[in-house]
């Protein structure tokens, strides 16, 4: 038995007006006019194409992003001369990537949320973790201490976070958080071969069920923790 604890949805007009009412809280202000404003011409056509971020092995990359989230490899650029290769991955039908290099590109850029994989040659060589997490991570950090960096973690969204988690399991993908851990309910955090945190949210409401994939009870779980600590 499923339990819902996703909110109803509310209009966004009616949203408004009950916030006008409402007692601010501390930390809050009105973000309405970023919801409402106008488009404005000169960047309507813009795309968020891309965020990047560097792997020590782009064959391991490759094999988690392609094989265990369900993406393909959408366009790639190997720069021999400055010693790096990027790869732009992207969950498309492959049927839409077309076979030249400009064609990729074309499709490529214009395709909302790639993400783009930096290879900097070599770097497969080193020992452990390469890259800062930008999580409470002490990579790269030269006497050791945590490093609270901006970054916090990509997210993809499923139709059922506890069943895209048995599979996570299965596969042997390292968990941060699994569905019941921790003080939110229903979402995960997985890792990535070099560690960066990619978020498990559902496509629909908010559900939980009993167990999860680590068998941890929906009562059951630490608190919440804040990942930048």
């Amino acid at each position: 038995q499923l339990s819902n604890t996703h909110r109803p949805f509310v209009p966004l007009r009616d949203y408004m007006a009950a916030q006008e009412d409402a007692p601010t809280q501390p930390g809050s202000f009105d973000v309405s006019q970023y919801m409402t404003k106008a488009q404005d011409p000169a960047t309507k056509d813009f795309v968020m194409q891309q965020v990047m971020i560097r792997c020590k092995d782009p064959r391991a990359s490759l094999d988690f992003y392609c094989n265990t989230l369900g993406f393909n490899l959408v366009m790639y650029r190997e720069f021999p001369k400055w010693s790096f290769n990027v790869y732009f991955v992207s969950p498309m039908d492959p049927s839409r990537i077309p076979g030249t290099p400009e064609e990729q590109w074309a499709v490529c850029m214009n395709t909302p949320g790639c993400i783009e994989l930096t290879w900097n040659y070599g770097s497969e060589e080193e020992e452990g973790r390469v890259y800062n997490t930008g999580n409470s991570d002490t990579t790269g950090v030269s006497d050791g201490t945590k490093c609270r960096g901006g970054f916090g973690h990509l997210g993809i969204t499923v139709p059922d976070v506890y069943e895209a988690c048995e599979r996570f399991q299965e596969l042997g993908v390292e968990f941060h958080k699994t569905p019941n851990g921790g003080g939110m309910k229903g979402l995960a955090f997985v890792k990535d071969p070099d560690g960066y945190l990619i978020e498990i949210l559902p496509q629909g409401p908010m559900i939980t069920k009993p167990v999860d994939c680590a068998g941890v009870q929906v009562d059951g779980g630490a608190g919440y923790k804040d990942n930048s600590k």
